[in-house]
Parts: C-alpha cells; structure tokens; sequence
C-alpha cells in the first residue's frame, strides 16, 4: 500500500550446540531471549547470524567448535559468527578465529545479545571474556524454549571446585555457585504454566548445591522443598556423585508423588587407585555401599552412571576391576567415554598415557556391556504398569508412541498424537533389545497427573 513501509526482517538466527545439558540450558536461554525480535532457524538453513555454544572437556571438542564456526562463514560469508561456551571462555585467542566476529564468555548473556545485533562498539574489541572464579551467582536463568522436547531442563547450580584431573570445567564454569531455593521454585511454575510436564534439575555439580548460599543448604533441602510444593507432575534429577547420594534424598525420592525414580551416579572408574589419580572423592567400596543402598529404598528405579574407558596409568586389572563393578552393582545403563587428554589438565600431562587403541577396545567393552544392562533393565519392566510422558518422536520400527516412564525406562505405546506431552498409564507386555513395549491400561486415557 502506498505510504506504507513494510515491516522490517526479523534478524535468522541459528544456533549450535555442543556438550551437557548445562550447555543445552544455557542455549535455550539464549533463544527464549531472541525468540521475540528474531527468526530461530535451523543450522543449515540460512541464517543472518549463528551462534555456536562450544564444549571443551576435550582437545576433540575444541576442534569440533572451531569446525563448526569454519561451517557457519561458509553457510553465509555475509553473515556474523558468534563462538561462546566453555570453548570461548578457557581459550578465547584460539576461538578468535579469522571465520568468528565475536567470542563471548560463559555467563554473559547481555553481551551475547549485544554481539547477535552487531551493537558491541569497536573499542570493547571482539572478544568479551571475564573470571568466572570470581562470579557469585548464577545468572544464566529463564529459558523456556526446548525445541521439539517434552521436558525441560532447569539449571539450578553453575561450576565447580572439585577440580578432578581430567576436567577443565572448573576453569570454564568458575566457582560453585547455586540458585536460590525460591527462585527454582518460581522458575519450576513457570515452567509448568508454558506446558512443560516433566523438568530436570541440572547443574556442573549438582551434589554440591546450596554450599555458597548463606543457610548452608544441601540439594535434599531444595529437593524436599520441591516435593512438599509439587509446582508440576515430574522433577527428574541429574547427575550426582556417589557421596552425594545421601539416605535423605533416597527417601525423599521413595515417598514423593513428584520426583522421578531414576538416578544418575558418575562413578569413572571401579579401581581405588584410578580414582585416586583421577581425584574422585570416594572408592569402589562406596560405590557398592551407594548402589546397594539404592537398590534396597528404590527397587525399581533406574541408575545410570559414566565410566571413563582408558584413563592414564590404568592397568588391565584395573579395567577388570571396573568392569566387576559394573556387572555387579544396580546400574541400569552407562554413558562410555574414551579418555580423550584435555590441554591444560593434570591428566593430560601423565606419561602413561594409554595407546588409542587400548583405549577404543575397553571402550567398545564398556559399552556392550551398558548395552546388556539396558536389556535387562528394559526386560524386567515386562508386567509392571508405568506412568510414560509421551514425547514427539514416533517409533521407527513400529509407528508407536515414544515415552520415558518415571523410572526412566523407554516406552513404546500404539496411541494418538493427543497424547503427546501427556502422561499416560501403561502395561509393560514385552520388550525389544532397550525399549519396552506396552499397552495402554484398559479404560486408560491420557492422565491428568501429566
């Protein structure tokens, strides 16, 4: 129409992102900044500006960043590359790269919002890095957007002071710092009001919550606080470290309607002395005292845990050691890293380091034997009756619904599209290889619990 302007294009931003969940947490912050007065689109398809949120627990994962930078120029030579995450913030000259316009550090959302609208004047230069050793709250919170999930993550602690000496996390996160209780609680109703039925408490170092906040108080006292005010149908924990998993939060997890019935427990290693030159906190006999103790309050729950495959100095019966105590302790699946040396850590710098194929075997052992823990997990399901919050996703084998159970185990389910992001009740009838397969109860439909 004459005299009329047409509206202005709404910025095409794209985001990539590497590492944890803290990680993912910290992107959908980001887009639930952006969602308002700009375009999120996906990676390859075009963007004005794209972000990468890069990992650096690995040398590998460094390069993996910098590729992805490398692959956004190459998308759009016009357009602005934005490298931030742990990557930046621990080595913000290497992730200058001629390819990247801004670096920003960790915890900087302001100024990754500036960066994205080309707003940071030249004489603050391009690279926006501080101390994070020195930060004492967490201030990366809000976010709301979860593409194409059914559950949400909320960060409820940010770094960490174990300082293990595989890990650069402590350098790239900073200090441990945690949320206040009433603000987990405001954030978990939000949450719940945009749609979301199940939340994740996540953190660098979740067991160590509430040790900076002035009451001195620990992840039971939030995690009881969340069950006695139940601002939603599910809370699922992440990951917590042997010591951490006191007799409180078990019971508190048995006796709440609200708090899923699935651990994460990171154990690295099953031999004491790996342990000790990896600086873990506790030995293979708390492992098993913990995992004992799981199995006696929550019979049912799963257990997961990580397990690092070839650390320095570890000796075949060192691996058999681990191995053991992976068969013979309560875990229903494992996550198997290769060690991967990481620059700048005490690990990296061992002189007996493993040859890579040592490394890729165990490896490739740990991880048939997670395969067959999942099995049997999923196999011991069959006649249970579960609560499954449906997810997006279909089965590709069968076109069935796709659902996590409290107790995390995989569930497929014939049904409606209508019960995505429902809960519904279910039958466990069999099980293929990991995931199990049920019925809806009969007279079931979707569960308003959900």
């Amino acid at each position: 129409m004459d005299g009329v302007s047409a509206p202005a294009r709404k910025l095409r931003v794209a985001f990539a992102t590497l590492g944890c969940k803290v990680n993912q947490y910290d992107t959908a912050s980001m887009e639930t900044a952006l969602r308002e007065r700009c375009e999120l689109v996906p990676f390859a398809a075009g963007a004005d500006v794209y972000v990468v949120n890069s990992c650096t627990v690995t040398d590998r994962a460094d390069v993996e960043s910098r590729q992805l930078a490398r692959r956004a120029r190459r998308l759009n030579p016009t357009g602005r590359v934005i490298l931030t995450g742990c990557f930046a913030q621990t080595s913000p000259q290497r992730a200058a790269l001629p390819e990247v316009d801004y670096v920003i550090g960790v915890s900087r959302l302001p100024d990754l919002l500036r960066a994205v609208s080309d707003q940071i004047p030249a004489a603050e230069g391009r690279v926006l890095v501080g101390n994070l050793r020195r930060a004492a709250r967490v201030t990366t919170l809000g976010a709301d957007v979860f593409a194409g999930q059914t559950r949400a993550f909320l960060k409820v602690q940010e770094g960490c002071d174990l300082f293990c000496t595989f890990c650069i996390v402590p350098m790239a996160r900073g200090r441990s710092r945690s949320v206040p209780p009433r603000q987990v609680l405001d954030e978990l109703r939000r949450l719940a009001a945009r749609g979301f039925r199940e939340v994740v408490l996540t953190g660098i170092h979740l067991g160590g919550y509430g040790r900076d906040l002035g009451a001195r108080l620990a992840l039971a006292d939030l995690v009881e606080m969340i069950a006695d005010a139940a601002p939603l149908a599910r809370v699922r924990l992440s990951s917590i470290d042997p010591p951490e998993v006191s007799a409180r939060l078990l019971e508190l997890v048995r006796r709440s309607p609200v708090l899923c019935e699935h651990l994460h427990i990171p154990v690295q290693a099953g031999a004491d002395g790996v342990l000790r030159r990896m600086r873990r906190l506790y030995d293979a006999s708390l492992v098993r005292d913990v995992s004992a103790e799981v199995r006696r309050v929550l019979p049912e729950a799963g257990v997961g845990t990580d397990v690092i495959a070839g650390f320095p100095g570890e000796r075949a019966a060192d691996f058999d050691a681990t191995q053991r105590l992976l068969e013979e302790t309560a875990f229903t699946y494992c996550h198997v890293f290769p060690y991967s040396p990481r620059r700048g850590t005490t690990a990296a710098k061992a002189s007996d380091q493993l040859p890579v194929v040592e490394i890729r075997a165990r490896a490739r052992a740990l991880r048939q034997l997670g395969a067959a823990k999942r099995r049997a997990f999923a196999a011991a399901q069959v006649g249970r009756t579960l609560d499954v919050l449906v997810e997006a996703g279909r089965d590709a084998a069968s076109g069935g619904l796709v659902g996590y159970s409290r107790n995390y185990a995989r569930v497929v389910v014939a049904g409606p599209a209508s019960w995505i992001n429902t809960c519904v009740r279910v039958r466990a009838t069999a099980c293929r290889d990991d995931r199990v397969l049920a019925t809806v109860e009969a007279g079931a439909d979707a569960l308003a619990a959900g």
